[in-house]
């Protein structure tokens, strides 16, 4: 038989369904009723955009007229209104088979009243309940049982939104006002059902039936908080995984003769024999499980994990169509032994509540990881502009399957990586109660308690070519050794007249702006800069770098980023990455958070070593060299005037249109190390101020002798706009910032006052600005080490 199947909605779930359905080699075509921007490119897909077709009751006639028009053997309802809306009879009468209940059975997710009663008179274990249609006797019932935690759930459909889950006796009162008062959920909450809060694990069962006989689908477990570790308002989810290990052999055999036959016998015997789909949410309690809703159709985004995990031999468009006639025994459902499959939503910014509609989306697919898919949700296809564009709140889903749930988690979040739109929004943590429940395992392996040495091993792969390209004379600059060695007498030093100087540092809170905004390839640089100007302020060469990485949980292409940055700053600096240290610490770090830290190692000859303090005296030449922002110090003041002013890290730049805010606040530190060699060499400089924490009023005293005072004039420089903006912004006193950012200047030179041009030629010959800033005086008794002058009116 050819068939010609009509699909009526336009989620992921939809998506997911016509993926499968069309691998069926029975199925002529389908068509989908609107479907959305993914669904129109799958084979033997066609959608349906006219709004005559929309599947509501408005349009019921015409849908039934279609169907008699395009020859449909089966219809698959896919959202619950339009069965509530009794769908399924407008194409029973002209004898086309739905697989979905009808409008009577549909009450069982259409009034929370309805399923309670149901499950009572059958004695389907369920928590205690009250049902009210009059806001006063709701509230006296509350106020009556003010120490009983409870839950309350709009009698009506309410798209999956309609259940509240108070954790005191005032916010329960409040969220009585919400549905029948202030009506939030519509006439969904002309009745309400508070029931006592069960506590436990909550997993569920799509069980598929005929009426008489059923089959249950692997249990998944779905994640409704839009916050990572559960935390936030409700959704309609973000993200599953399936088979849920928590659902023991046990506890399903439990579940299926308390619960699952229970229902569907019961619904029979109430001659509302169920044929379908029937989505049962079951929580685990310490008394055994217990059901909490029941849903008439497949769950979202239970259905884009579930359905990868069906063998390629089950046919679903005849599974589909032997339930819809009654005979579900007469084929083979198959599921994918040893394999789980876990689902990732990417949801708009501002998501479940105000967001954007209308972004483009990016799906590189030549990159997705094999057995991964992309299910599309809240999507659109924009024809003036040939591009994908977002259409709602869940925008898009990846999903992948593997022989473990940690190899599944992994891949759905490399397809995630696949996937791009403006302020996409996912959590970054599907699957952790899966993970905590392992942790009680009597077996535990070091990947149980979240160190993957196989992801360090991938990493340390991929990244080796990159430092390799570090390699100089002294150094071959390969890794995966227990250290790193260096050569100083092929570098061209003679060991006995050399000294070895070395430097440790890190990035400090820049690196939580790099978190916030993912990227992480300019820190690295930063990383080197930081500790390769601190050599260079001693004469030294920098010869070799070692960086450290740690982390909760490795991400590869976040750490090989980090990588990439440190292998551009050896790059600048002229040194060697020998080695370093990658540490995956679960626990120490919360999810998508890292730290970091380098040392870099130099040599000068000893008679070389710098400040020459002994030389130093009045009329010595201050030279400064340009900085190419605020580098690496003073973020936390940088962060904390961007909170103030409520800018977003996707907002523009403010001083500098052609960036992104996050992309302008992470311009790398500069690295000065071969524009000043050229002058070390030539014995030309007395001493070195980088200048990071402290500015230019700490840091230059540091390198000068205490009876001298640097007098620097800020009138010699342009200031660059970003430092002016922060101190406008953030309404800084002057002396506060001057002590804090760098305010353009980024190294600072002593000079014999004879030597000045010669060092600015150098200077300027290796691209480098160069302003002349102030110079040395005999310090008055009881002045400080540095005086800026002309800093009034700054910004």
């Amino acid at each position: 038989m050819s068939l010609n199947i009509l699909v009526l909605g336009n989620g992921g779930r939809e998506h997911a369904l016509l993926w499968k359905l069309a691998q069926s080699s029975t199925v002529n075509k389908i068509y989908v009723a609107p479907g959305n921007g993914g669904t129109q490119n799958i084979s033997k897909v066609e959608n349906l955009s006219s709004p005559d077709l929309l599947p509501s009751p408005k349009n019921f006639a015409n849908l039934q007229k279609f169907a008699q028009d395009n020859a449909i053997n089966l219809v698959v309802p896919g959202p619950e209104q339009p069965l509530v809306d009794g769908i399924t009879t407008v194409f029973e009468k002209i004898g086309v088979p739905v697989f979905g209940p009808s409008a009577n059975v549909a009450q069982l997710e259409g009034s929370k009243v309805f399923a309670k009663e149901f499950m009572d008179r059958h004695s389907i274990p369920t928590a205690a309940f009250a049902k009210f249609d009059n806001y006063d006797a709701a509230l006296a019932y509350l106020q009556a049982n003010k120490d009983m935690q409870v839950v309350l759930k709009a009698d009506g459909v309410a798209a999956g939104k309609g259940v509240l889950i108070p954790t005191t006796h005032e916010e329960a009162v409040k969220a009585l006002q919400v549905i029948m008062v202030e009506k939030q959920f519509g006439d969904a909450g002309n009745a309400v059902v508070i029931e006592e809060f069960l506590d436990g694990q909550e997993i569920s069962i799509l069980t598929i039936s005929d009426g008489y006989s059923y089959y249950n689908l692997p249990a998944a477990q779905d994640h409704k908080r839009v916050g990572e570790n559960d935390t936030g308002l409700n959704t309609g989810g973000m993200g599953a995984y399936a088979p849920a290990p928590v659902a023991t052999p046990k506890v399903l055999n439990e579940i299926d003769q308390t619960i699952i036959k229970p229902s569907i016998d019961g619904l029979r015997k109430d001659r509302l024999p169920f044929v379908g789909v029937l989505f049962t949410g079951i929580i685990l309690t310490a008394t055994g499980p217990k059901v909490l809703e029941y849903n008439v159709r497949f769950g979202d985004p239970e259905t884009q994990t579930v359905l990868p995990l069906l063998t390629e031999e089950t046919d679903l468009a005849q599974v589909f169509l032997a339930a819809a006639e009654h005979r579900l025994d007469s084929v083979e459902i198959g599921i994918k032994k040893d394999y789980f499959a876990t689902t990732v939503v990417l949801a708009a910014g501002g998501y479940p509540e105000a967001y954007n509609k209308g972004d483009a989306i990016t799906i590189k697919e030549s990159e997705l990881p094999k057995d991964s898919f992309v299910f599309q949700a809240g999507t659109a296809y924009n024809t003036a502009n040939n591009e994908l564009v977002t259409a709602g709140g869940r925008v898009i889903a990846a999903t992948a399957i593997a022989p473990s749930l940690k190899e599944a988690v992994d891949k759905a979040y490399q397809a995630v990586d696949c996937i791009d739109f403006k302020d996409k929004y996912y959590r970054k943590d599907i699957a952790h109660r899966a993970f905590k429940e392992n942790a009680n395992k009597t077996s535990i392996t070091y990947s149980d308690s979240g160190v993957s040495v196989d992801n360090g091993n991938l990493l340390v792969q991929k990244i080796k070519d990159m430092v390799k390209s570090t390699r100089r004379p002294g150094a071959d600059s390969d890794i995966g050794g227990f250290g790193g060695v260096f050569d100083l007498k092929q570098a061209g030093y003679d060991t006995d007249e050399t000294l070895l100087v070395a430097a440790t540092d890190g990035v400090g809170t820049k690196l939580i702006i790099a978190q916030e905004t993912n990227i992480h390839d300019t820190v690295g640089i930063d990383l080197v800069a930081m500790n390769v100007n601190d050599l260079v302020v001693q004469g030294a060469e920098p010869l070799l770098f070692l960086d450290y990485f740690a982390t909760g949980a490795l991400d590869i292409k976040v750490a090989s980023d980090f990588v990439s940055g440190v292998v551009d700053g050896c790059l600048q600096a002229g040194c060697a990455l020998v080695g370093g240290e990658t540490s995956e610490m679960p626990g120490m770090y919360p999810p998508g958070h890292y730290d970091t830290n380098g040392t870099a190692v130099g040599a000068v000859n000893k008679n070389d070593i710098l400040p020459k303090m002994e030389q130093m005296e009045a009329g010595n030449v201050l030279l400064g060299l340009a900085s190419d922002g605020v580098h690496s110090n003073g973020y936390s003041l940088v962060r904390k005037v961007i909170s103030h002013v409520g800018l977003s890290w996707s907002d523009p730049c403010p001083w500098d249109n052609s960036k992104t805010l996050g992309e302008g606040a992470l311009v790398p530190t500069k690295i000065y190390v071969k524009q000043l060699l050229p002058s070390l060499k030539q014995k030309l400089i007395l001493g070195l101020a980088h200048i990071t924490g402290g500015g230019l009023i700490e840091n230059i005293p540091r390198a000068i002798p205490k009876h001298l005072q640097a007098q620097v004039d800020m009138s010699t420089w342009t200031v660059p706009e970003v430092f002016k903006w922060f101190g406008r912004a953030g309404n800084v006193p002057t002396e506060d910032i001057l002590k804090t950012l760098n305010m353009g200047v980024g190294m600072v030179l002593i000079v014999k006052k004879e030597n000045a041009e010669a060092v600015k030629k150098l200077i300027t010959e290796a691209n480098e600005t160069v302003y002349e800033i102030g110079h040395l005086v005999e310090k008055p008794a009881g002045q400080p080490g540095c005086v800026v002058s002309n800093a009034d009116n700054l910004y």
